[in-house]
């Protein structure tokens, strides 16, 4: 059990981000481990299958595999604090490549010798890549980013918009927990792993650990991947930082239609009838026009007209509008394909 003890300062520096480099990261395990997580992301993994195949280096898979095991311990240089909200995977990568040498090292032989982490066959093998690693000048820093960024362009890229879309779903619904109940009720469903009463954030790991966040601050990151770990962060230069799963995940694979209904296309047209589609999840302009293939401009005329027809609500996040299917556009899509139209 961890218990991080927070301060009333702490409390109002409670912020969220989400982080395409956490994703990556996290998604590494659920590949790597027959995990409840991997059958949450069944369709993703079935999908990674042809994905790697011919795309990602086989000396690159086999370091990113030695680094992320699946279960135990992460390397905290691997899952730095997001600066921001929303921060783009290069601008994170970045932060892994700035990581001091000589603290990566010293993770590196943590985890070379991490009792929970190294079960399983090739344990040899890992620890003389690891040492190897860290036997480098920059303890293997480039070549890690290197491997990072190739697997990050196969296995999430492609879905980076549909699951930044849940993350930022989900924020939306903390804010509002927070607005109405204040932090006790925004933690309260958080994740099964996570209490939160007497000044004290309880995360059930397979360790012990205390750690006063001191005013520094608390960020929640939502990591659709990480699920059913929660990832922990509070050495510095990171803020105090904890991951969760976000609401909807179960839905975050479900297979949609290539195309809309003909029917409903021929009433609403091609485009729009596509986009009612997508808009399961909140999704800013720049996001659906993704998905679609469109320029921003013209998606936002189509988002406009089926907004004001009611099958489509928005609201400001920051300095982006999401846009959503209303109850309406769900019925009108469902009833595509019954008697009942």
């Amino acid at each position: 059990m961890i218990h991080l003890h927070v301060t009333a300062v702490d409390l109002s520096r409670v912020r969220f981000a989400v982080s395409p480099l956490w994703e990556t990261i996290a998604s590494l395990r659920t590949l790597g481990a027959a995990r409840p997580g991997r059958q949450l992301h069944r369709a993703w993994c079935d999908r990674m299958r042809d994905r790697v195949d011919g795309r990602v280096d086989e000396s690159d898979h086999e370091l990113l595999t030695t680094l992320v095991r699946p279960a135990g311990y992460i390397p905290d240089f691997l899952v730095p604090s997001p600066r921001r909200r929303s921060i783009p995977f290069e601008e994170a990568l970045d932060q892994v490549a700035a990581a001091d040498p000589e603290v990566v090292a010293k993770e590196l032989a943590h985890l070379a010798g991490h009792r929970i982490t190294q079960q399983g066959p090739g344990r040899s093998q890992r620890r003389a890549l690891l040492q190897s690693l860290v036997d480098l000048p920059d303890a293997g820093i480039g070549r890690v980013t290197e491997a990072l960024d190739a697997y990050h362009r196969v296995a999430i890229a492609p879905d980076w918009p549909r699951i930044e879309a849940l993350l930022h779903d989900d924020i939306a619904y903390r804010l509002e927990r927070m607005a109405d109940g204040g932090v006790d009720r925004m933690m309260l469903d958080l994740h099964p792993s996570v209490t939160f009463a007497d000044e004290t954030l309880r995360i059930l790991k397979y360790y012990e650990g205390h750690a006063d966040l001191g005013g520094r601050g608390l960020l929640l990151v939502p990591c659709a991947f990480a699920w059913p770990d929660v990832i922990v962060l509070t050495a510095q230069p990171n803020v105090p930082t904890v991951s969760y799963s976000p609401r909807g995940v179960g839905r975050l694979w479900e297979e949609h239609p290539a195309s809309a209904d003909r029917a409903l296309a021929d009433v609403l047209g091609r485009t729009r009838a596509a986009l009612l589609t997508q808009l399961d999840l909140p999704m800013s302009t720049t996001q659906a026009a993704t998905q679609l293939a469109l320029s921003a401009p013209t998606l936002s005329v189509h988002l406009q007209a089926l907004r004001a027809a009611g099958l489509l609500s928005s609201r400001r996040d920051g300095r982006q509008v999401l846009y959503a299917r209303t109850d309406l556009g769900d019925r009108l899509l469902a009833g595509t394909s019954g008697p009942d139209l």
